[in-house]
């Protein structure tokens, strides 16, 4: 699945200075055309078509009226699938200016201009891989879970819908502290022993390449 992928990765957004600003996303939801909390489950609109194009490009929607949100379509053309980008941690910010949703559109300046935007750098907006440090980490724990310890990424239920809670489709790095909503009964970790990004680990202009069919 993307969704699960899509955590630690880099979101890059070249600013008119030619600047880039980048977080990590430590948060992320899947949604499918097969299940009713999909804006796409229903049918295809002006709104949504994005949802329905080819993977790898922004979709971004207004939630109530005022607060942007943003996707990445997955799977293929004519088939609604996405993953939201719930939350990122951005080096040197506060740990909570982009958790959530509308926070982290606010934070990156997204809104319905970039809708259908190819997630390239030519395009000014993009995903990049994993820093490396977490990428080891993360591609470790996969491999073999620690047994003693909480997993590196925890997987739930999604928020703020009302169909389809039941569907464990939200994932998030356990030890961030920029995560929006914890699962019930997980702990935010003290500042000492949770992950933070570092100027280090910002992109070189470097993008995702692989797409894969599932949210």
């Amino acid at each position: 699945m993307v969704a699960p992928d899509l955590i630690g990765c880099r979101l890059v957004k070249r600013q008119v200075s030619g600047d880039l600003l980048w977080g990590v996303i430590v948060e992320t939801e899947a949604y499918s055309q097969s299940e009713p909390a999909c804006h796409g489950h229903r049918r295809r609109s002006p709104s949504n078509k994005t949802l329905f194009g080819e993977p790898g490009r922004f979709y971004v929607y207004v939630s109530y009226g005022i607060h942007h949100c943003v996707n990445v379509v997955t799977h293929r053309a004519d088939w609604a699938n996405g993953v939201l980008l719930r939350a990122a941690a951005l080096p040197g910010e506060p740990e909570r200016i982009a958790a959530g949703p509308a926070l982290l559109a606010r934070r990156f300046g997204i809104d319905r201009a970039w809708d259908a935007t190819a997630a390239t750098p030519q395009e000014g907006l993009w995903l990049a891989p994993r820093p490396q440090p977490l990428a080891t980490w993360l591609d470790a724990e996969a491999v073999q879970p620690p047994a003693a310890s909480p997993p590196a990424l925890v997987q739930t239920s999604r928020i703020g819908i009302s169909q389809g809670q039941e569907l464990p489709w939200r994932w998030y790095l356990g030890a961030s502290r920029s995560v929006s909503r914890r699962a019930l009964g997980d702990r935010r970790p003290p500042p000492e022993q949770a992950w933070w990004p570092r100027s280090g680990d910002g992109p070189t202009g470097d993008s995702l390449a692989r797409w894969p069919a599932d949210p």
